[in-house]
């Protein structure tokens, strides 16, 4: 039986895009099911006290040039949406009231980041919805059930210790980022994680604690 690894996202994430843009490959080479669970990463933020990179001016940068530089190493077609960040509550749930596959996670995606389009505004929600093919969502998004299970996944995700997207759990270890899928498939088929070093490293004593 294929292994079932959950995939924490969040559409405001370009680095998701591009992790989700290989899942295809991946999953076909190493007999897994990757189960998408979308979050809300300002609520992630809000727990764990931290900033997002686009709210830290440089980091803000050189976080849309590395995006965009990774989507070029990896052939991936690319596009920032006009503004960013934006609000991505609407786009979550759509991914949850088209079904919650890979399929319609991918469209919604592709729609904003390989496409470069807005999607929060009344007009850009409305194009998203006709663009994956469910006009529906206008009204579908604000069922209690969608808002409850988006609500349900941030909090699994809390509750697992996720502290950013896109994660990759397996095993009930994080795998956090585009450039930690490498680490995420050595864990995968090897216990690296057992490994003298890893252990050693993972285990190390706080140094100094800022006030």
């Amino acid at each position: 039986m294929p292994t079932t690894v959950d995939w924490f996202f969040d559409v405001i994430s370009p680095f998701a895009y591009l992790q989700l843009e290989q899942f295809d490959a991946l999953q076909e080479a190493n007999d897994i099911v990757i189960r998408p669970r979308p979050l809300v990463l300002g609520a992630l933020l809000n727990h764990w006290g931290q900033k997002g990179p686009a709210e830290i001016g440089a980091k803000r940068v050189f976080t849309y040039r590395h995006a965009l530089f990774r989507a070029q190493q990896l052939g991936i077609p690319f596009r920032m949406p006009p503004a960013h960040p934006f609000n991505p509550i609407k786009a979550l749930r759509l991914t949850i009231a088209m079904g919650g596959s890979l399929d319609a996670v991918r469209a919604v995606f592709r729609h904003i980041w390989r496409d470069g389009h807005d999607v929060a505004s009344p007009e850009g929600f409305a194009a998203l919805c006709e663009a994956v093919g469910y006009p529906e969502g206008i009204t579908a998004v604000d069922q209690p059930a969608v808002k409850d299970a988006l609500r349900a996944h941030t909090d699994a995700a809390i509750a697992l210790g996720v502290f950013g997207v896109p994660t990759l759990v397996h095993n009930g270890e994080l795998f956090w980022g585009e450039d930690a899928t490498a680490m995420f498939l050595q864990c995968l088929h090897a216990d690296w994680l057992a490994t003298p070093e890893a252990q050693r490293v993972s285990n190390l004593q706080v140094g100094i604690q800022r006030g």
